[in-house]
């Protein structure tokens, strides 16, 4: 019984926040033919506006959004790069939110930019040396190298739990700080949409906060596995 109520609060707490943010995205992706452009215009006005215009914008042929710094290009999905909606407007604002953090040097932008080429292969070298370290610690009769392994695979776990916490700042950043003032102030959405931008960028963030727990769920479950 427990199990299951267990088995059910996580698919609730990892999957119900995307499913949500999903949900909230296509309802506002309703075309609104008086807003003054699609999200690309509004991307490329933007760009020129902050002085960023080497920054590139493309469509993504894996119907994502996101800025990819090191190549200083931003990809939309199709119905963002073409959309005449608030999705497209906010979604759009945001990412350009993460290229004036790129610009203008918002140091959690670049911690988590370091810490992203690291998570890939520090999540494999944990797993590696929590499963060895034990064996070889009997192997070789030297305790201590298996006190150093353990060590180094729990530092190797806590590096996505770190990278994924980091996260929800810096896109709350890009969303509240940056993408949903220049909205309003430059009047690119009418007052009534202001709300309605809070909510898509809100329901955003909450896909990060799933990430986030995804990760302290795997360490703990870790320590878990390791205490037995």
């Amino acid at each position: 019984m427990h199990i299951a109520v267990l088995l059910i609060l996580v698919i609730v707490i990892f999957f119900g926040p995307r499913i949500w943010a999903n949900r909230t995205m296509k309802y506002y992706s309703r075309e609104i033919h008086s807003l003054p452009g699609t999200g690309s215009e509004l991307a490329r006005h933007l760009l020129t506006r902050f002085g960023l215009s080497d920054t590139r914008l493309e469509k993504s042929d894996y119907q994502e959004n996101h800025y990819n710094p090191e190549e200083k290009v931003i990809r939309l999905a199709h119905n963002i790069y073409d959309g005449k909606s608030m999705t497209a407007i906010v979604v759009s604002a945001h990412e350009v939110g993460h290229v004036i953090q790129h610009n203008y040097g918002y140091r959690p932008f670049f911690l988590r930019l370091y810490l992203a080429g690291l998570v890939g292969h520090t999540e494999k070298i944990a797993s590696m040396l929590l499963m060895t370290f034990p064996f070889v610690a009997i192997l070789t009769r030297t305790p201590a190298l298996g006190v150093l392994m353990f060590i180094a695979g729990i530092g190797s776990l806590l590096i996505p739990v770190i990278f994924h916490l980091l996260t929800l700042p810096v896109e709350w950043d890009a969303s509240f700080q940056r993408a949903l003032p220049i909205l309003i102030a430059g009047k690119y959405i009418p007052e009534s949409g202001i709300p309605v931008a809070r909510r898509i960028l809100r329901a955003a963030a909450l896909t990060y906060v799933a990430a986030s727990l995804a990760s302290v769920f795997n360490f703990y479950r870790w320590i878990a596995i390791l205490r037995r």
